[in-house]
C-alpha cells in the first residue's frame, strides 16, 4: 500500500477526507490516488475536521498523530509516531478489513 511510508520516527499516511458523514470510518484504499479514503462527521470549519482526524487516528493506533500537510485540503498527510507500517496495516485489517 503506497499510502503508508515508514520514517525514522513512525509512518506517514496519505488520506483523502469526505466530511459531513454519519460517523468516522475508513472506507478503503484508492489505488488510483494511492490514498486511504476516510469519512468524518465534522464539517471543515475552524479546524473541527482536523481535530476529529487526529483524535480518531490517535485512538485507533494508540500513538501520537499530527497532520503534516493538507490542513485546508481534502488530501492530507498524517504522521503517526512510534508505529511501523506493518503494525498500522494490521490495525486496518483487523478493524476495517483493508
Amino acid at each position: 500500500m503506497k499510502a503508508v511510508t515508514e520514517t525514522n520516527d513512525g509512518i506517514l499516511v496519505d488520506i483523502e477526507v469526505s466530511p459531513k458523514s454519519k460517523k468516522f470510518e475508513i472506507i478503503g484504499y484508492n489505488e488510483w490516488r494511492e490514498k486511504i479514503e476516510i469519512r468524518i462527521k465534522s464539517v471543515p470549519q475552524k479546524g473541527k475536521a482536523n481535530k476529529e482526524i487526529i483524535n480518531e487516528f490517535s485512538r485507533l493506533t494508540g500513538s501520537q498523530v499530527e497532520i503534516i500537510s493538507g490542513l485546508k485540503s481534502h488530501h492530507k498527510t498524517l504522521r503517526v509516531y512510534n508505529l511501523s507500517k506493518s503494525e498500522f496495516l494490521h490495525i486496518l485489517n483487523d478493524k476495517y478489513n483493508l
